[in-house]
């Protein structure tokens, strides 16, 4: 490779304005949410603002061979907007940040990828519309890495993942070349499914430059409830028994019993810490029946054993019933100076198998752990609080978490995606996938220089 300045090249190419090389904003762009931090420093950061300022970066980088790692918020937590190694460039999305089109006639919305999540929900409120995926980040996340991750959240157990809502794509690949995949058509199925190999493949496949995503008519009304459980294993019976009761919640989130702990020490909302297990539902729908289904909600935690059930009655009761749920990341940060957290996933049904043996593992290996999370689809975050000294145990401990995860028919990962962080993890899930994912990677680009050493 021949010797240049890459900062002054792709000054040239996109402006001066649109590049930043000092050593200040070099590190400011190396890491992004993982806990652990950056693993290398890149040459240069790219700010492109149009479709054909991406077009030349990527051309350049081809030509060059100089990995690329494409940024949204920075707000991952599996390392996937983080250089592997020092080197390359970073190209943000930051100012590609306009929502272009609200399709009111189609359901549909035009967006860049810088757009943060919960943004794009308030404007499409506006006209009586629902956007639902609501990863925990969706107040600084971008819809860009949203669709990178595939994110998911809360209302994933009734309305779906990010996937679910992406129609079509404009998309760089590798070589700059632009094209589109997917179709503005509800129906369409010509040819192969580009659209959704590039939806959660980490900014490996392509860059994602504009999104057209499909909305929903917003719901009426909502209902939401608490429930508190001296058994982990009656909760779990509680979430299995509501889709008996063909009741299906926006949202059911789950606190194990050092979750409610730490949440009650850092808020003091009274929240009772004998109990193994608490429940937050959620319901919506049309004003006529949410009333019906959030008592069916009740009914079936109570016949599971709940000793306390609270119905919200109005928003700030509802406000209260979340904040237990909210308070969970400023509460845990103060148990240990570190944590690393992981987002595995299991069918509903082995949630209590889980648990019980993830405290058995932290048992094993003297730590504390952190247990709360989606239940409603079996999404579990499990959060390992430890002292720098113990970093060596938390490694063992993780590793055995996903191996426990995989023998309960699970997933290393339900939302978080992979990234630098699990990669090494990833084959004890799809070795024979993964030679496949490889071989589509060589396909779309064999000389692909984006985000190069991340999950496969």
């Amino acid at each position: 490779m021949r010797k240049i300045d890459i900062g002054k090249e792709l000054q040239h190419l996109i402006g001066k304005e649109k590049v930043k090389s000092s050593l200040d904003w070099r590190v400011i762009y190396s890491y992004d949410g993982t806990p652990t931090g950056y693993r290398g420093i890149p040459d240069v950061v790219v700010f492109p603002e149009t479709t054909e300022d991406v077009s030349k970066v990527l051309a350049f980088a081809n030509e060059e061979k100089i990995p690329v790692y494409p940024r949204g918020a920075g707000s991952g937590l599996t390392g996937g907007a983080a250089p592997a190694s020092d080197g390359g460039i970073v190209i943000s999305t930051e100012k590609m940040n306009r929502i272009l089109e609200i399709d009111e006639d189609n359901l549909g919305v035009l967006t860049e990828p810088g757009v943060v999540t919960y943004d794009l929900q308030k404007e499409v409120e506006k006209r009586g519309l629902f956007y639902p995926p609501d990863p925990s980040s969706y107040k600084y996340s971008t819809i860009g890495g949203n669709i990178a991750e595939n994110a998911g959240g809360p209302r994933c157990v009734k309305y779906g993942v990010t996937k679910d809502y992406v129609m079509q794509l404009e998309v760089v690949f590798a070589d700059g070349t632009v094209a589109n995949v997917g179709s503005k058509a509800v129906k369409s199925v010509a040819g192969y499914n580009l659209k959704d190999l590039i939806v959660g493949s980490e900014g490996t496949l392509a860059f994602i430059t504009k999104a057209y995503l499909k909305l929903i008519p917003a719901p009426e009304a909502v209902r939401t409830a608490m429930a508190i459980f001296p058994k982990v294993e009656q909760a779990a019976q509680a979430v299995a028994d509501m889709f008996k009761a063909k009741v299906i919640p926006t949202a059911c989130e789950f606190l194990d019993k050092n979750s409610i702990i730490a949440v009650e020490n850092y808020a003091k909302l009274g929240l009772p810490t004998y109990a193994e297990g608490l429940l937050i539902i959620e319901v919506d729908g049309y004003e006529a029946i949410v009333d019906e289904l959030i008592n069916r909600v009740a009914e079936v935690c109570k016949k599971a054993g709940a000793e306390e059930i609270k119905i919200a009655t109005d928003l700030q009761e509802r406000e209260a019933i979340w904040t237990a749920r909210r308070a969970l990341s400023p509460a845990i940060v103060q148990l240990k100076p570190k944590k690393i957290n992981e987002d595995v996933v299991v069918p509903r049904s082995r949630i209590p198998d889980l648990i019980k043996n993830v405290y058995k593992i932290a048992d094993k290996y003297n730590l504390m752990v952190v247990n709360f999370g989606h239940a409603g689809d079996g999404n579990i975050h499990v959060n390992f609080m430890y002292e720098p000294e113990e970093e060596d145990r938390v490694e063992k401990a993780v590793r055995e978490v996903f191996i426990l995860t995989l023998d309960l028919e699970g997933s290393v990962s339900g939302e978080h995606g992979i990234g630098w962080m699990k990669k090494e993890f990833l084959p004890l899930e799809a070795k024979d996938a993964l030679e496949k994912m490889k071989a589509i990677k060589r396909a779309l680009d064999p000389n692909n220089i984006l985000n190069p050493g991340k999950i496969f």
